[in-house]
Parts: structure tokens; C-alpha cells; sequence
């Protein structure tokens, strides 16, 4: 194995930093690899080609071809090599090229990744990041808009977490690396290019969530894509007098109920919003967690605003399909009392 890079270099900011989402995850995984040499990438054209979304760009050429691996097109491979890294004391970085490219590596994750510290009495860690690029909005085709977070934040013994803004982004992705448990780190792949300012001293944990504007008249809970959606419509609903509290909730598993519920508690009022369907979601758990640990608070009945349950549309259909700030706003003025357009129709 090559010894780290040591030393500054042109990708690594030195002070806070505009960067896009899509460079403060490179910056992450570029000092990640320099500051331990048992940190390596694996997966899909990440190498020559620095990954279909460039997330990789220029590592190859920083650390050579033993810690950016060129895979063959097999998921399943990824992660099973993987595994086997872990169990020899690495800590493998694996890109799922495109979301709906994950299932070939379903039976690895949820049968052997998500159960090897449990079974072998915790002598045995697994610490590996399984990169997976999420969600719509970028006119792709079938298996390229996938929202899969449901299946793994239902498995015990994978943590899952997602990323919203270039600074949430590469102090997660540094946490997710350090961390001796299997994470799945979700990445909105249509906010790959918003830009934010990234401090590479800012640290994360991988079990919180973030409230990202206080607010008195609702909560409105998003993650991933929809974090950006979400504050655009509290900015909406403040022309109609309306004060909505935004919480990013970052981790799917474990769920940070406590910042949920403590903010119910204060407005009274629930709307969640995500791309994946609704049907057995992320969403029904943030729900049921509010109705169970602060019933008493609630004024109104929870709303949530999600995809629909079909398979993902052609791209042609996905602004209709994807929820957008109308969608989120019509639920907030249900929650309210206020007239929708379900009463409407």
C-alpha cells in the first residue's frame, strides 16, 4: 500500500471555502486518504475517469491504483472485496455508481455487512462506507432515480445518513469514514452542484439531526434533496404570515426523534417530505415516533408529502412526480386549517 499524502494540496481547503457539494465530498475523500493510509476507494470507473459525477476526480493520480480501485460492473463485488478489506483491518470507501445500481449488493449489505459485529459477539468491525448517489431531478433514465434509504434504514446494524449542503457533506463523509460501523451515505445527486462554504474543521456525528430554521407554526421535517425544497417553502409561506420550523433530519438510522418531537412540542404541527414513496417510509416512522412521544402536542393531524407509489417515471413526468414547494405548502395549510386543494377537488 502507498504511503498517504502528507502536505497541503490544491483540493484541500486550508480555511473556509465556497466550493459545490459535489468538490467538498472529493476535498473529504482526498483527505481522508491522506490522513490514514488504511482508507481506500473502490468502485466503478472512480479512477481513471474520477466517477460518472467527477466525485473522484484526481485521487487516482494523488494516491495511484492500490487506494482507488477501478472495480469490474459488479455491485455484488464491490461490497463483498469490501468486506474482506474491513475484516483485514482497511477501511474501503465503495461507490454504488447510481442508486437502482445498489441491489446487486443488496444481499451483502443486509445479510452479511449489517450483521458481522452482532454475530461474531462484536469482535468483528465493519468499517465501511457504502457511497450511493440518490433521488431524482437530473432527467435520467430507469434505475438511475432511485430512493432505496427505506430498505436500509429498516436493517439493523447499517447506519444511515444523508447530506444536504457542501459543509454537511464533507464533515459527514469524514465522520463516515471514522466510523467502525457500516454506513450507507446517501448523496442528493441533483444538489451535486449547489455551492456552500465548507470549513474542513467543522466535525459531524452521524446520529443527529439539524434544525436549520426555527419557526412557531410547523414543523416541517426533510432529508437529502428536499432539505433545499423544504427552506425554499418556508421562505413561500412566510408571504402568507406563516412561521415554519425546518429540520434536516440527516440520519435515517438511527432516527433523531428527540429534535423532532421537542420541536412538535413547540409548534404543535408535523409535515414531512421526501422523494422516496410513501408507503412503509421514512416518513411513516418520523409520524408514528411524534404520535408516540408527544401525542399531546399535536393540533393537527400529520401530513406528509412524498413520491408516489409507483415505479420512478420516465423523466419527462418527474417534476410531477417529485414533491415540490406547492406540494409541501398545500400540506402546511391542511395542517392549518387553512383551505388546500385536496378540499378544493
Amino acid at each position: 500500500m502507498t504511503a498517504p499524502t502528507t502536505g497541503p494540496s490544491a483540493s484541500t481547503p486550508q480555511a473556509t471555502t465556497s466550493m459545490t457539494m459535489a468538490a467538498a465530498l472529493n476535498t473529504a475523500l482526498g483527505d481522508a486518504l491522506a490522513a490514514d493510509e488504511d482508507v481506500l476507494l473502490i468502485g466503478e470507473d472512480i479512477g481513471t475517469l474520477g466517477g460518472v459525477f467527477r466525485i473522484t476526480d484526481g485521487l487516482k493520480d494523488r494516491f495511484g491504483g492500490r487506494r482507488v480501485i477501478d472495480s469490474p460492473l459488479a455491485e455484488s463485488g464491490i461490497v463483498g472485496t469490501a468486506v474482506g478489506m474491513a475484516y483485514a483491518g482497511m477501511r474501503p470507501v465503495c461507490e454504488i455508481q447510481f442508486d437502482g445500481f445498489v441491489f446487486p449488493a443488496f444481499d451483502q449489505l443486509v445479510a452479511q455487512v449489517a450483521r458481522l459485529h452482532y454475530r461474531t459477539g462484536g469482535k468483528v468491525r465493519m468499517p465501511l462506507v457504502i457511497r450511493i448517489p440518490f433521488g431524482g431531478g437530473i432527467g435520467a433514465v430507469e434505475h438511475h432515480s432511485e430512493s432505496p434509504e427505506a430498505y436500509f434504514a429498516h436493517t439493523p446494524g447499517l447506519r444511515v445518513v444523508t447530506v444536504a449542503d457542501p459543509q454537511d457533506a464533507y464533515s459527514t463523509m469524514r465522520a463516515a469514514i471514522d466510523c467502525d460501523d457500516p454506513v450507507v451515505l446517501l448523496e442528493p445527486k441533483r444538489r451535486y452542484w449547489g455551492k456552500g462554504e465548507v470549513d474542513p474543521t467543522v466535525t459531524a456525528d452521524l446520529s443527529t439531526a439539524r434544525v436549520l430554521r426555527q419557526g412557531r407554526n410547523a414543523t416541517l421535517v426533510a432529508y437529502g434533496p428536499l432539505v433545499v425544497t423544504a427552506l425554499e417553502a418556508a421562505v413561500a409561506a412566510e408571504d402568507d404570515g406563516i412561521d415554519l420550523e425546518v429540520i434536516d433530519l440527516r440520519s435515517l438510522a438511527p432516527l433523531d426523534r428527540d429534535t423532532v418531537a421537542a420541536s412538535v412540542r413547540r409548534t404543535g404541527r408535523l409535515i414531512v417530505a421526501h422523494e422516496a414513496p410513501g408507503n412503509v417510509s421514512v416518513s411513516s416512522e418520523v409520524i408514528i415516533s411524534v404520535i408516540e412521544d408527544c401525542f399531546e402536542h399535536l393540533e393537527a393531524a400529520p401530513e406528509r408529502v412524498t413520491g408516489y407509489d409507483v415505479p420512478y417515471p420516465p423523466a419527462a413526468l418527474e417534476e410531477h412526480h417529485l414533491p415540490g414547494i406547492d406540494r409541501i405548502l398545500d400540506a402546511v395549510d391542511r395542517t392549518l386549517g387553512r383551505r388546500s386543494s385536496r378540499e378544493a377537488a
